[in-house]
C-alpha cells in the first residue's frame, strides 16, 4: 500500500502546454504562419522550417513555441479551430463535399480573408473568375480546384510561398494557360491542384501585384 501511495502523490496533473493537439491545431498554425510571411515577419526558409516544427509537434507546449516571437501572432493555450470566427464557412459548403462557383454570362469575384474548402468547382461559361487567394483561410495544405471554362476568362491569384501543379489540365482548346508565378511543380504551402478543361477562354495564375494597383 506504501508504494501505491508514494506512486500517487508523484503523479502530477498535466499542465495545458503538456496536452496533445490535434491536426487541425497543428494546420491552424501553419495558416498563422502563412500570414506571418505575408506580412514580412518570416522569410521563406523560416516558413518552411517552423511549418516543419508545427506538423510535428505533439504537445501545445512544442506548437506554441513555433510562434512565440511572432508579435499579435501567438496563441497562448493554442486553443484553435478551422477557421477564425470572422471568416464563416461558405453558405451551402458541407465538409466532405465540394463546393461550386458558377459565372454565367457574369464575373465572379472571391478574395479577401474568404474561407477556402478543401475541394473546389468553377464553372465559368461566357464570364469572368477571379479567385484571391492571398488573404483567404484555407481549410488543407492541399485544394484541388476542378475548371470547367468555356469561352471565359479564369484569373488565380496566390501568395508567393504556395504553389500550383497544372498538370491535370489536358483539355486546352482554342484557349490559353499562363503560369506567371513559375510554381507549377514546385514545393509550396498550400499547393493548389488544378484540373479540368480551358475552352475557349484562359487561365491566368499569378501573384498578387505590388503597388497602387493591385
Amino acid at each position: 500500500m506504501g508504494e501505491e501511495e508514494n506512486a500517487a502523490a508523484e503523479t502530477k496533473p498535466l499542465s495545458e502546454r503538456d496536452l496533445r493537439v490535434s491536426d487541425d491545431e497543428r494546420e491552424h498554425v501553419v495558416g498563422v504562419l502563412q500570414k506571418a510571411i505575408g506580412r514580412g515577419m518570416i522569410d521563406l526558409d523560416e516558413f518552411t522550417e517552423r511549418t516543419d516544427r508545427a506538423l510535428a509537434s505533439r504537445t501545445r507546449g512544442e506548437l506554441n513555441a513555433v510562434l512565440a516571437d511572432l508579435a499579435g501572432l501567438y496563441h497562448p493555450s493554442a486553443a484553435v479551430a478551422a477557421a477564425p470566427a470572422y471568416a464563416p464557412p461558405p453558405v451551402g459548403y458541407a465538409p466532405g463535399r465540394r463546393f461550386e462557383l458558377n459565372a454565367k454570362y457574369s464575373s465572379l469575384h472571391r478574395g479577401g480573408p474568404w474561407v477556402v474548402p478543401s475541394e473546389l468547382v468553377v464553372r465559368n461559361k461566357y464570364g469572368s473568375t477571379k479567385l484571391d487567394f492571398t488573404e483567404a483561410q484555407v481549410q488543407s495544405p492541399v485544394v484541388h480546384i476542378e475548371l470547367d471554362a468555356k469561352w471565359g476568362s479564369v484569373e488565380i491569384i496566390i501568395p508567393e510561398h504556395a504553389a500550383v501543379d497544372l498538370n491535370a489540365i489536358s483539355d486546352v482548346k482554342f484557349g490559353a494557360m499562363e503560369d506567371k508565378t513559375r510554381s507549377n511543380g514546385r514545393m509550396g504551402n498550400p499547393r493548389y491542384v488544378l484540373s479540368g478543361r480551358v475552352h475557349g477562354g484562359s487561365l491566368v495564375i499569378r501573384h498578387p501585384r505590388r503597388g497602387l494597383f493591385g
